[in-house]
């Protein structure tokens, strides 16, 4: 390859090695090593006997036999008993190119734009201000279709550029990061001054937090009858949204997106908070960075926008996308110009992939198609054998798992409950609960039933969902399933604490899970002999006669009992599929209504 910045460094050859080798050494009096070792391996390494290894154990009261793994501690002690400094260090193959932690000399980084997303609840003129930022930003001729070309812009205050993302909102937001492209520094949070804090802009906040970005408030409609600045600042301080006047990290910006009041300001701000924040990356190395959007073209082929967030695209180079790759025939800005280069922090559209890739993918130049083409191959292979093997977001197997092993350092959580008092009173006995190097993150806590947006969220955020006294809908389920985000429902608070502080010990799992078998929703009410007779339609699963049940109202259970008489037309049946209409009743219980769900289930022992 030709390569226009011939003083890029490559990634692979500073930050990779093989995950077939082993790359462990003494250097300078410090044991270098990057997985478990047997007394015999570790003894080979320090150039001493495994006697001496073993030996050292019995003397502090601990066989091992010549054959037996160390642990990390262990290889440690062994270490530093023998004179040695001892580092683990983490081994990170080429496929796996997302995972390399980068360090660059200190004069080498330079500073880049920041990369700010716009979020909001609907109606408060997040797309206004979208409009009034990029309409400002190039002359009359270009104002049309900037955003058909690219889905992102750059924006230049006193010298300085700034990259804005278009996002539909949080959701394209959340879907990106839930495939592990962290792609924003800052969020601006808009919200409307004559209407305040809505749920979409509760949601925003929550999704900005599990991104760790710093949150600028712009609170829009300033010059609307009834704006109300004050308040929409006290509304936020609930959610830990605190303006700096009142000694908060927050900075607020009053707008008027529709009249274009208070927008540089804004922009200022912007500017100012992304010095605070230092910015920085190495322009001179090969690219990294991540796909924004994809589709395919029908007179160019395959067509991504993709960010660079680190190095220098050159138009000519090779690129892994996600698991395919490519020559880049070309690349253009968001007015269509062709570059030659694109800087960290660039958006730019390529041309040039052999296939259409996936929003939220990682891409990386590299100096050969060879090497490329191995390497989307081998990311390909990766995929499948993880599609088959029916790898998850984090579940509490999982967790157990790690713990066991020493692995786990926080866990995410989201609860939902059946009222204001059980959230609270859950959130406290889940901060109570402390194992030693081990953080719990509640990212989000609220009333009421579980939504699209929790799954989600906890999708993106690895977090496990608990319900309290609540069920989601089967859409919900399958959604759940599909994103491999496990949600875990239970109605006795001890009960849960119990299974989550079990966990992060690795000593237990729970022996009894609940397993459901199908829901059905109410549509008519009969009354007959004093007792009340529910014609149902089965949406989910099978309902078996003398099941037991959860009656769900708006998404909370209100009774617990058992299911009595099952019906098919005037006829008893043992069972109803999904698909199908039946009469049911509840055992001593007559309080149904129309659009209820008649949950029926059954309690299962897990495998140990």
């Amino acid at each position: 390859m030709k390569d226009n910045n011939n003083k890029r460094i490559s990634n692979v050859s500073t930050n990779f090695k093989s995950n077939n080798k082993n790359f462990n050494k003494v250097n300078n009096g410090v044991f270098v090593f990057t997985r478990s070792l047997s007394v015999a391996d570790l003894a080979k390494q320090l150039n001493i006997l495994p006697s001496d290894i073993i030996k050292y154990f019995f003397m502090n009261k601990k066989m091992v036999t010549i054959n037996q793994m160390l642990d990390d501690d262990s290889i440690g002690e062994v270490c530093l008993n023998f004179g040695y400094d001892v580092k683990k260090e983490k081994v990170v193959s080429a496929e796996n190119f997302e995972e390399v932690e980068i360090k660059d000399k200190k004069e080498d980084l330079k500073e880049r734009p920041p990369v700010v997303t716009v979020m909001g609840h609907v109606d408060h003129g997040k797309t206004t201000l979208i409009d009034a930022i990029r309409n400002s930003n190039v002359v009359a001729t270009e104002a049309g279709g900037i955003s058909q070309a690219i889905g992102a812009y750059q924006k230049e205050v006193k010298g300085k550029k700034i990259t804005f993302i278009d996002t539909p909102g949080h959701e394209a937001f959340t879907a990106m990061r839930s495939r592990g492209a962290s792609v924003t520094d800052i969020v601006i949070l808009v919200v409307a001054a004559d209407d305040g804090v809505m749920p979409q802009t509760i949601e925003a906040i929550d999704h900005a937090k599990a991104a760790k970005a710093p949150i600028v408030v712009a609170v829009n409609k300033i010059d609307k009858e009834g704006a109300n600045v004050e308040k929409v600042k006290n509304e936020l301080m609930n959610y830990e949204i605190i303006p700096e006047e009142y000694g908060g990290k927050n900075i607020f910006c009053e707008i008027s997106a529709k009249k274009n009041i208070g927008i540089d300001n804004l922009l200022e701000n912007i500017i100012l908070l992304s010095e605070v924040l230092e910015l920085k990356s190495n322009p001179n190395r090969y690219a990294m960075g991540t796909v924004l959007e994809a589709n395919l073209d029908r007179g160019e082929g395959p067509k991504a926008t993709l960010l660079v967030q680190n190095g220098t695209l050159n138009n000519s180079d090779y690129v892994v996308v996600g698991t395919t790759y490519g020559h880049i025939r070309r690349m253009v800005n968001e007015h269509q110009k062709v570059l030659k280069t694109a800087t960290p922090s660039t958006p730019v559209s390529v041309t040039g992939l052999s296939e259409v890739p996936n929003a939220g993918d990682h891409f990386m130049a590299f100096p050969t198609e060879k090497e490329a083409r191995e390497i989307a191959e081998r990311r390909r292979l990766q995929k499948e054998q993880v599609e088959r093997s029916g790898t998850a977001a984090r579940s509490l197997d999982d967790l157990y798992k790690q713990a066991k092993e020493g692995d786990v350092t926080s866990l995410n959580l989201l609860i939902r409950a059946d009222s204001t008092g059980s959230v609270e009173a859950l959130k406290s006995s889940i901060m109570k609960i402390t194992i030693p190097g081990v953080k719990v993150n509640i990212i989000r806590a609220i009333a009421g039933a579980i939504t699209d947006s929790d799954i989600s969220l906890a999708s993106a955020s690895n977090a496990i969902i608990y319900g309290f006294n609540i069920r989601p809908t089967a859409a919900l389920k399958a959604k759940a399933e599909e994103l491999k985000v496990e949600i875990r429902l239970h109605r006795i608070i001890y009960a849960l604490i119990e299974e989550i502080e079990g966990a992060l010990k690795g000593l237990t799992k729970p022996e009894l899970k609940e397993v459901t078998n199908g829901q059905m929703e109410v549509r008519n009410i009969f009354k007959a002999n004093k007792m009340t007779i529910a014609g149902c339609y089965v949406t989910d699963g099978v309902i078996k006669a003398r099941s037991k049940i959860h009656l769900i109202r708006d998404g909370i259970i209100i009774y617990d009992g058992e299911l009595g008489s099952l019906k098919r037309f005037k006829d008893d049946a043992s069972s109803v599929k999904s698909g199908f209409e039946c009469g049911a009743t509840i055992v001593g219980y007559n309080d149904i209504h129309e659009g209820d769900i008649i949950e029926a289930f059954e309690m299962k022992e897990e495998k140990k």
